[in-house]
């Protein structure tokens, strides 16, 4: 299959997981472990369902239902609602993240937001892209002037002129790759798995922002124990972000 083909079958799996999300009822708690929904469980049952028919031979990483066949040719890091518990609680701002890994990283990624219409995607090699349209980080010159998205609490006296808190880590990430936000920087310790922030790390890499963790770990692991601190801006604004988050634990 050539990367047209994934982008193709990444896209109907974010379908699937759409049309299964437009019937879920229960949108509390799955009872299963702690921070999982019903819903959560609804997309992912989706995901499998969708490859199974798509009839192909990948391995899965996925937040929801693990790991499986991770020796083979191509693997999806999969997740199937980030933000969801945005979704519970009727906020407009979850995703469907998916990233096809090979063993020279990843090749093809898609983040879907599911509460709207956009999706984001890339290739390697070629470009990133929104909805269609070829995207670029932002061009602010200054921190002052930024305004920078965030996962957990920042410190005191940051630098930039105004921050956001989103509650979906796929899509802020791709808020920095399009030039929506100037960055996105995670202030929690290590704690966003691979399939938070893998597609996303493509589309950035593609759209031509720098994406580091914030201990100059490989972002894209096959470990579904891993966690990561992701930060995102394009090259002019990295240093500043770094410093910021520099002042926090790791």
């Amino acid at each position: 299959m050539d990367t047209d083909g994934l982008l193709a079958a990444l896209h109907r799996i974010a379908d699937d997981v759409r049309d299964a999300l437009a019937s879920v009822v229960d949108w509390g708690p799955s009872g299963r472990r702690d921070g999982q929904y019903s819903a959560d469980l609804v997309a992912d049952d989706a995901v499998r369902r969708s490859l199974d028919h798509l009839g192909v031979d990948w391995g899965v990483l996925s937040e929801e239902s693990g790991s499986s066949n991770l020796d083979r040719e191509l693997v999806l890091v999969v997740d199937p609602l980030d933000g969801s518990t945005n979704a519970s609680r009727g906020v407009p701002h979850f995703a469907t993240s998916l990233c096809l890994i090979d063993r020279s990283g990843a090749v093809a990624a898609l983040v879907a937001h599911q509460a709207r219409s956009t999706r984001w995607w890339a290739t390697r090699g070629g470009g990133a892209w929104r909805d269609g349209e070829p995207i670029a980080p932002s061009t602010t010159s200054s921190w002052t002037d930024a305004v920078v998205a965030i996962s957990g609490r920042p410190p005191d006296q940051p630098g930039w002129w105004q921050f956001r808190a989103f509650g979906a880590s796929a899509i802020d990430l791709c808020l920095v790759a399009d030039g929506t936000v100037d960055a996105f920087v995670d202030m929690s310790p290590s704690a966003h798995g691979v399939w938070d922030h893998g597609a996303a790390t493509l589309i950035l890499d593609e759209a031509g922002a720098v994406v580091v963790d914030a201990q100059g770990r490989d972002l894209l692991v096959l470990d579904h124990a891993a966690r990561r601190t992701p930060i995102a801006a394009p090259a002019h604004l990295m240093d500043e972000a770094r410093a910021v988050r520099s002042r926090l634990p790791l």
